[in-house]
């Protein structure tokens, strides 16, 4: 029988805590213990959002699978909600809107996805996302110069971007909007796409076709479609090697990136950037920070 622990009153099941989930020595007990250490910058990127989960109970070098449906034995006290999808009109997903349900998630092994729109309003985002993915042998340093251009140009349209890491080999590029249907957040971005392609001949490309992007970043704008998700701020990643973590960073450090080692960051070095800067992405929880779109 697994063990168990009481989280605010709420009765969770853990197991194989001492299972050596990476190569680095990470074990399954370290990966809850940093969800409980990081959960109150880890929860308002969640709550009401819901979740998809990308599990990978043995390890980055085990069976990984996408689920999006409520697992079987989900407590009854973990928050669900229904969800439009095609393909299952009556479809369920999870809120992990508290730190019981953090933990129970935790125990899973899994990396966390998030649409840019909230349960209660779905296909309405009110969040704004751009993913910068590099094809080799472009890293990290190159999304850094993409990035600077595209928080100009948000910029001058008035919205205010934030960078994170995305825990693999890109960044991502967040801001809160005002609600706005998710087809327009799409157009919007692929045309900010667009235009960093032109910008920046050889080194953007907004089409997903992979001979175009070998030493390019790919600025990935479907991400705010409806049907699509990210990885959340703070969520752990299913690395070859070792537990990183999709981290927010300052623009000074996006600025002054030189090697792709120096924006990485995992589960040891996460908890002291939050003592020293805080949570870099609270502002996307703050509604007074939205912003509405440039009508088209």
């Amino acid at each position: 029988m697994s063990p168990m622990t009481v989280v605010e009153g709420r009765r969770v099941a853990l197991s194989n805590l001492d299972k050596v989930l990476y190569p680095d020595g990470t074990t399954k007990g370290e990966l809850l213990h940093f969800h409980a250490a990081c959960a109150w910058a880890v929860l308002p990127h969640l709550a009401g959002r819901p979740v998809s989960f990308l599990r990978f109970p043995d390890g980055p070098s085990g069976q990984r699978f996408f689920a999006k449906n409520v697992p079987p034995g989900t407590p009854s006290w973990v928050a669900t909600a229904p969800v439009p999808r095609r393909d299952a009109p009556h479809a369920r997903q999870v809120l992990l809107n508290d730190l019981p349900s953090l933990i129970w998630s935790a125990n899973l092994v899994t990396e966390l996805h998030v649409p840019q729109w909230r349960a209660a309003a779905p296909e309405t985002a009110d969040r704004l996302v751009v993913d910068l993915d590099p094809g080799s042998p472009a890293t990290i340093v190159e999304c850094c110069t993409v990035a600077l251009w595209l928080r100009e140009r948000l910029a001058a349209d008035g919205i205010p971007a934030l960078p994170k890491t995305s825990g693999s080999a890109g960044l991502h590029l967040l801001a809160a909007i005002d609600p706005t249907p998710s087809e327009e957040v799409v157009a919007y971005t692929r045309g900010l796409a667009q235009e960093a392609e032109a910008a920046l001949p050889g080194l953007a490309v907004h089409r997903m076709d992979k001979s175009l992007r070998r030493g390019r970043v790919f600025i990935d704008y479907s991400q705010n479609a409806r049907a699509k998700t990210t990885a959340a701020p703070y969520t752990v990643r299913a690395g070859a090697h070792a537990p990183t973590v999709s981290t927010p960073v300052t623009w000074d450090e996006v600025a002054d990136c030189t090697e792709a080692g120096e924006l990485s960051f995992d589960i040891r070095s996460v908890p002291e950037r939050l003592e020293e800067f805080g949570d870099l992405c609270a502002p996307l929880s703050d509604e007074t920070t939205a912003h509405s779109l440039p009508k088209p």
